[in-house]
């Protein structure tokens, strides 16, 4: 049972030490992550804190130490299901290594990006990852200046002697273009995500090398800017005007994708795919759900999050470790959502 203290008298780790019969090093190992402390030490040491109401000064440590054991984890928007997920899959993973998370929120506008990642460094943390959004050339070199390192997370348009990792974002668009150009598709449109991506610039691009390969041009085009009211509203402008509309559709990411099903079926009254084909990017859960049936080119969230971690601890492991950028694979997901052409499975 925990003893009552006045609120102002602190426990010291010696206190701790002497109760648990054990020398003050070793209760500094027994609260320090990655620290090694034999079972039967740790369990005494435990004990003792519980007892005397010992909680480990976490900053004192990170002075003494020159580390904070802190990752500043700064992301524009969480409404896209693919964030969520893998943010958690990041925390569980700096955590597993011994390391705390600080999750900021910032607008996708180079000022507000800036301005969160100064305030990050105020807080002395050990690395910053960027998730969604991408740094300027001058916030890079002040990070690197403070030597904090930087990982930009499923963006690659950062400033030069900056590791990113991201899938590869040209190979899948491309994908998705032969794809419905196989499955006899001529009128194929795009609805684009908010056009300073990394990841909507590599998706378009690799689309339309796919079409232009073909002797093809897109069909139509929006803007959805990764937003789901912005996505359907793109979507219903594909089918207005005199002309044909579109027999498939490429959208920029899941997120808008089944804002586009959501209109092509309910509002249109349009058959998927035998009327109209709709592929998504990133392969989120609901893409899997009877509802959606998403046809969508898969992120690799586990593997993404493990290249980031590992990337970061080198780098805070070792100064001037050169910058890695890694670009992983998108295999194509087959489901209910577009025509499949004879010879695809997936």
């Amino acid at each position: 049972m925990a003893m009552r203290r006045d609120a102002s008298e602190k426990v010291t780790s010696l206190q701790v030490a002497k109760r648990a019969g054990v020398s003050q090093s070793a209760v500094s190992r027994v609260f320090t992550p990655g620290a090694s402390a034999s079972p039967a030490t740790a369990e005494k040491v435990r004990n003792a804190a519980r007892e005397l109401g010992y909680r480990p000064n976490v900053l004192a440590r990170a002075m003494v130490s020159g580390r904070s054991q802190i990752i500043g984890l700064v992301v524009a928007y969480l409404d896209n299901y693919f964030y969520p997920e893998a943010l958690e899959k990041l925390s569980n993973a700096l955590q597993a290594r011994g390391y705390h998370v600080l999750v900021f929120m910032a607008r996708q506008t180079a000022e507000c990006i800036d301005e969160v990642v100064e305030e990050i460094l105020d807080y002395q943390v050990d690395g910053i990852i960027a998730a969604s959004v991408a740094l300027s050339s001058q916030l890079s070199d002040r990070c690197h200046e403070a030597g904090v390192p930087v990982v930009l997370f499923n963006r690659t348009d950062g400033a030069e002697g900056v590791s990113s990792v991201a899938s590869d974002n040209f190979e899948g668009g491309r994908l998705a273009g032969e794809f419905l150009i196989a499955g006899g598709h001529q009128r194929i449109a795009y609805i684009a995500g908010w056009e300073k991506a990394s990841t909507q610039v590599g998706r378009e691009a690799g689309l339309r090398a796919a079409l232009g390969a073909h002797g093809l041009a897109l069909h139509g085009r929006g803007v959805g800017n990764f937003r789901m009211e912005e996505a359907k509203a793109a979507t219903r402008a594909l089918f207005e005007g005199p002309g044909p509309g579109p027999d498939a559709i490429f959208v920029a990411n899941d997120h808008m994708a089944f804002a586009a099903l959501d209109v092509v079926r309910g509002e249109l009254g349009l058959r998927v795919p035998e009327d109209v084909s709709v592929i998504g990017f990133d392969d989120v859960p609901p893409a899997a759900w009877a509802a959606y049936d998403l046809t969508t080119l898969r992120q690799r969230a586990n593997r993404m999050v493990e290249q980031t971690v590992d990337i970061m601890l080198e780098q805070i492991d070792t100064p001037g470790a050169q910058p890695r950028n890694v670009a992983l694979d998108t295999p194509l997901v087959i489901r209910g959502s577009a025509r499949i052409p004879k010879g695809w499975t997936s």
